[in-house]
């Protein structure tokens, strides 16, 4: 899939949900980008019950991905497990040897530094592992 058709579908996704699920997924994608101005977006894991697939940032390999869910959003980080997070922002698969995640629920604010902390930080192990 190319990064234009990609991209494309993210804002589609993000325009269908319609409410704070997407104004939540477009801000934390907008960190993203501005994190790492080099991230490739794609669109995985298509299924019958999620045909618009979810949303992942790429550099050098998998960065995180965005999930909606009726209650949350979920950034899970691919390496998340390796990674500092000194603001403490990972909130869900905390047990787990590889991934972290930070569910965001509605109200919830971000902190938006610590998020493109998390996004470089993220960047780096994978290019010294590349």
């Amino acid at each position: 899939m190319s990064e234009v058709r990609a991209e494309a579908e993210i804002d589609a996704k993000i325009a269908a949900l319609g409410d704070w699920r997407g104004e939540t997924l477009a801000r934390v994608r907008a960190l993203i980008r501005e994190a790492d101005p080099e991230v490739v977006e794609a669109v995985k894991w298509r299924k019958p019950s999620n045909p618009a697939g979810v949303p992942v940032w790429e550099h050098a390999g998998m960065i995180c991905t965005g999930e909606t869910y009726r209650d949350k959003v979920k950034l899970t980080f691919a390496r998340g497990a390796a990674l500092e997070d000194p603001k403490g922002l990972f909130n869900s698969s905390l047990t787990g040897g590889t991934r972290r995640a930070i569910d965001i629920r509605e109200g919830e604010k971000i902190d938006g530094e610590a998020l493109k902390a998390l996004i470089r930080a993220a960047v780096a192990l994978n290019v010294g592992a590349s």
